[in-house]
């Protein structure tokens, strides 16, 4: 029996029998209001414990550090709780939130985006996975944190909302923590693969650039994901690579772009997601390989698109 059920009878069912039959037992002709009372209580019971979207995209809210998890010596899992345990972020896949922090020395508030590693069938909190940099302001900021301070936080926002099926095969071109997005996708379609009662069979092909192999963020899960999903493959890049290593050496290039990613077509789409300078050199390698060239600001509809 599934943990719903169980709420349900614990929760709704014995309660409102109970009620109905101690009504019966003292005072029968009390019973119609019972029942009434009864049923106007699991109701509410019911429509309470459904999931409840919180993010507002016009206004910042206060979200409460409730665990930190060092991943590397400047990277770190931050999980944020909501303010109810059913409750969940309400952030579409391929979108992202906005952090915001008063920091010393800055004239105004300052205002990072980030892509939770967290979905939204998880309830009651969202990760967020950072990497500290010297000069990050935010970073920093949440260098500082400790369980049970807040972090202000506004949302959705972001051009990109994956749809299944949206287009038959994705490429991605990640570097760094911009695998965050793309992991957020990846994980939504390989949930909602047909053997897990989905309809999504888009195929995806992930080429992930690092410096060092301690770089890799999240390798472990992206392995998993591979080996339990054939319609999903990973192909690391290394600037620095270690002995014996299989995966590409040294930047992204146009030869594995089109030895790894899909063709051009109607069908298809490259997202890209990573430092600036990263992204602009990928702008250029696609289009030299026949894809739509990249727009400054990407939309939707976009055969190329970056984060």
């Amino acid at each position: 029996m599934s943990a719903l059920s169980t709420d349900k009878i614990n929760g709704i069912y014995i309660p409102s029998t109970l009620l109905v039959f101690g009504t019966f037992i003292v005072k029968k002709e009390w019973v119609p209001f019972a029942v009434a009372v009864a049923a106007a209580l699991s109701g509410y019971k019911i429509f309470s414990n459904k999931p409840r979207k919180v993010l507002k995209p016009d206004e910042f809210q206060d979200f409460v550090l409730k665990e930190k998890t060092i991943v590397s010596h400047n990277v770190t899992i931050y999980r944020f709780a909501l303010p109810r345990p059913t409750d969940i972020l309400g952030l579409p896949i391929g979108q992202h939130i906005s952090l915001a922090a008063t920091i010393e020395g800055q004239p105004k508030e300052v205002l990072r985006s980030y892509t939770p590693i967290s979905s939204d069938n998880e309830t009651g909190f969202f990760d967020l996975l950072i990497k500290s940099y010297p000069q990050g302001n935010i970073s920093k900021y949440m260098t500082g944190l400790n369980v049970g301070d807040t972090m202000k936080v506004r949302g959705p926002k972001g051009a990109m909302v994956y749809t299944p099926n949206m287009v038959r095969h994705i490429g991605m071109i990640a570097g760094g923590t911009g695998i965050t997005p793309m992991l957020q996708i990846i994980k939504a379609i390989i949930r909602n693969r047909p053997r897990n009662g989905g309809n999504d069979t888009t195929k995806v092909d992930l080429i992930f650039a690092n410096v060092n192999q301690d770089d890799i963020l999240l390798q472990e899960e992206l392995d998993k994901l591979e080996k339990e999903d054939e319609g999903f493959r990973v192909f690391y890049v290394l600037n620095n690579p270690p002995p014996n290593w299989n995966g590409g050496v040294g930047f992204v290039t146009p030869d594995m772009i089109k030895e790894r990613l899909p063709a051009p077509a109607n069908d298809m789409k490259i997202l890209i997601c990573g430092p600036p300078p990263m992204v602009s050199a990928m702008k250029k390698a696609t289009e030299s390989l026949g894809y739509t060239k990249a727009r400054p600001v990407s939309k939707l509809e976009d055969q190329v698109f970056c984060f």
